[in-house]
């Protein structure tokens, strides 16, 4: 076994390695550019060495200064993680020839499947099911349109050596297909290093599944069981679960036998997968093979009890796989909820910042429920501009799917972040959409749900109640702090207490009493409705944990001026408390009138101006093309709203901008 292996990455999955090497008794060493001099996997190495500039093209993509770092530290070993250079048939062959230990597959079969261009022919000549396409490059936008007019629309334009949604476009139309051509080359340039783009059929309604393989370099190959990713926007999984909800056992046994002979045919010897398009009847269709570790990896840990990152270890190592097709057993459920940092209030558009506050629900496993997170970030740390906006891979495990969900809705509503904006509400969202509860999946979920954006719904009805209940508990544990430092009704006989209170939830409010009973909180709104609060939370923290009338609740808190932000279950609103003179008071005060920035383009989020298309007096049509913002190595193309005429423009190519820069005026 080795003595000392070399983390080729960065974040959480590098910080991943770190603690299975570190549980075998192995050493690490950790890969740092300038921009993560401080980063936290650095701090979990035992080793770490600088390789650069910010700029992954410069640092983590440069496979000789990965070599040089092996070579002084005296790393045996490199694990690639995901992502950089871990599907580059290159560097195992350098690693080889410095006499160094790849942790994944050979470079064969890196470049035979790794190449999605490539692994569908391997795929038809293992008689693997493929969907409707051209194998081969496509040249030019023109040659694009031609095969995709072929093939018939909608059509997927996918980068060849791409992965995590990078270098992929959805056509309906011939101008689509131009645009998203142009696009897809670009982004799978700047990302890959290879801007080699195919076509094929976009299957309608799909819902994806993968498959995840296990191969040793003694010719044996398994699978562990299928991972479902359907929920997903601009191809990028957000939410994964293990098993899918739509598999049975026989179609799950298909596309396991499918995926091994698949990676038998080239030989494959590490932790891969398998991907499949699979319909609403069943039917699947292979669409590429992962070469390396998923993202998503931890859901088939949880429900199989292997370690990946182990067994890539061990084969990396030579060893035989100790677990045969017979040994493995599919345990209860996990769902995974990928947190970014990212607004989705704002299209998902990439945010960039310190973290002010980072505090992760606690990591446990009880009562047959199970809570893990990984992540590469701190409280303190910061979110940059030049990597993936990945902050944590939030997972649950339970006997079933519902309780599975349930424990994942509740560590969402447990996890604080503050100092950028997040994905946390909408991942709340949708562990309560109903749809998602009934598993009726596809990969368009969230454009069919969402169409116009995510927005946080105001609370109603019986939640609206419990967030007053909260804030009014809130505001009594305050008001008790305020006299204790003041030295206010000090006394050794308990005071009696009654208060009649407003709480106000945006444009709602309820007239409350607050009492004591029993050492908790009531809250009574009257007509029958009085609700029991009980908690230990206290006033600083970023997190209310308690029950509302026996029932648990979990909620993030956020002071805001004379209030608290409250946020649960996908519902967010300011919740402020007033005495009811106060209450009258404020029902007088003017509404606040935002703003008019219709005449503006403004920078939705911090990024590097790729082009601007447009001039100065140039008259626009509702849909034309402004101008190109790139954040965290993704295009964002800014469209004109409306018809009008361009006044001026505040911003030029090669610009770096932060958020509500306003890039152009509109006369």
């Amino acid at each position: 076994m080795f003595k000392k292996i070399l983390i080729a990455n960065r974040g959480e999955i590098a910080c991943r390695v770190i603690k299975t090497a570190r549980r075998m008794g192995i050493a690490t060493v950790a890969v740092y550019s300038d921009a993560d001099k401080d980063a936290l996997h650095v701090e979990m190495a035992d080793e770490a060495v600088h390789i650069g500039p910010a700029a992954a093209s410069e640092s983590y993509l440069v496979i000789d200064k990965i070599v040089a770092a092996c070579k002084a530290t005296g790393a045996e070993a490199v694990h690639p993680g995901y992502g950089f250079l871990s599907e580059r048939a290159a560097f195992p062959l350098a690693l080889a020839e410095a006499g160094i230990v790849f942790i994944g597959p050979h470079s064969k079969a890196i470049e035979a499947m790794g190449d999605k261009i490539e692994s569908k022919k391997f795929a038809n000549a293992a008689k693997v099911s493929t969907v409707p396409g051209h194998l081969g490059v496509i040249e030019d936008p023109a040659h694009a349109v031609k095969i995709s007019d072929e093939i018939g629309y909608p059509v997927m334009i996918k980068a060849s050596a791409g992965g995590g949604g990078k270098g992929m476009r959805i056509a309906y139309s011939a101008d689509e297909v131009a645009e998203g051509f142009a696009r897809a080359k670009s982004e799978a340039a700047s990302s890959f290093g290879d801007d080699r783009v195919f076509v094929e059929k976009f299957i309608v309604d799909p819902r994806h599944i993968e498959i995840q393989v296990l191969g040793d370099k003694h010719g044996n190959v398994i699978y562990l069981g299928e991972r479902e990713c359907s929920i997903q926007r601009r191809n990028q999984k957000v939410i994964e679960e293990a098993p899918s909800p739509l598999l049975d056992e026989a179609t799950r046994r298909k596309m396991g036998e499918q995926a091994v002979a698949l990676a038998k045919a080239v030989g494959y010897d590490s932790a891969g997968t398998v991907e499949f398009v699979a319909g609403q009847d069943k039917s699947f269709f292979f669409l590429e093979m992962n070469t390396r570790l998923q993202v998503e990896h931890p859901v088939t840990e949880m429900i199989t009890g292997i370690d990946l990152v182990e067994q890539m270890i061990r084969v990396a190592a030579g060893e035989k796989l100790s677990i045969a097709q017979a040994d493995v057993k599919l345990n209860g459920w996990a769902v995974e909820s990928r947190v970014y940092a990212e607004d989705p209030t704002r299209n998902f558009l990439p945010s960039t910042g310190r973290l002010v506050t980072y505090r992760p629900p606690e990591e446990k496993s009880e009562a047959g429920t199970t809570v893990r997170n990984d992540t590469g970030v701190f409280e303190g740390g910061e979110i940059s501009i030049y990597y993936d906006p990945m902050i944590a891979k939030l997972v649950t495990h339970a006997p079933t799917r519902a309780e599975a969900i349930e424990a994942q809705a509740r560590a969402l509503d447990a996890f604080a972040i503050e100092g950028i904006r997040h994905n946390i509400p909408f991942l709340s969202a949708l562990m309560e959409h109903e749809r998602w509860k009934d598993a009726r999946l596809s990969t368009g979920f969230i454009a069919e749900e969402f169409p116009e954006g995510f927005k946080p719904v105001a609370p109603s009805g019986e939640t609206a109640h419990a967030f007053a209940a909260v804030a009014a508990f809130i505001d009594d544990r305050l008001n008790a702090r305020k006299r204790a430092i003041s030295g206010q009704m000090r006394t050794a006989t308990p005071v009696a207490f009654d208060a009649e209170r407003v709480v106000a939830l945006a444009n709602e409010t309820f007239p409350v009493t607050v009492d004591r009973e029993s050492g908790n909180l009531a809250v009574s709104f009257g007509a029958g409705h009085r609700h029991l609060v009980t908690s230990d939370w206290k006033p600083g923290s970023p997190v209310w944990t308690g029950t509302v009338d026996g029932r648990v609740v979990v909620m993030q808190v956020r002071p805001v001026l004379n209030g608290v932000h409250l946020a649960h279950a996908g519902a967010a609103v300011v919740a402020r408390v007033y005495t009811r003179r106060e209450a009258e008071l404020v029902a007088l005060m003017p509404a606040k009138v935002a703003a008019d920035t219709g005449k503006l383009l403004l920078c939705p989020m911090p990024g590097l101006v790729k082009a601007v298309s447009v001039v100065a007096g140039q008259e626009i049509k509702a849909g034309e093309m402004l101008c190109i913002v790139e954040a965290m190595k993704m295009e964002n193309v800014l469209r004109a709203e409306r018809d009008g005429t361009i006044k001026q423009i505040h911003a030029k190519e090669g610009d770096s901008l932060a958020v509500d820069f306003v890039i152009m005026e509109f006369a």
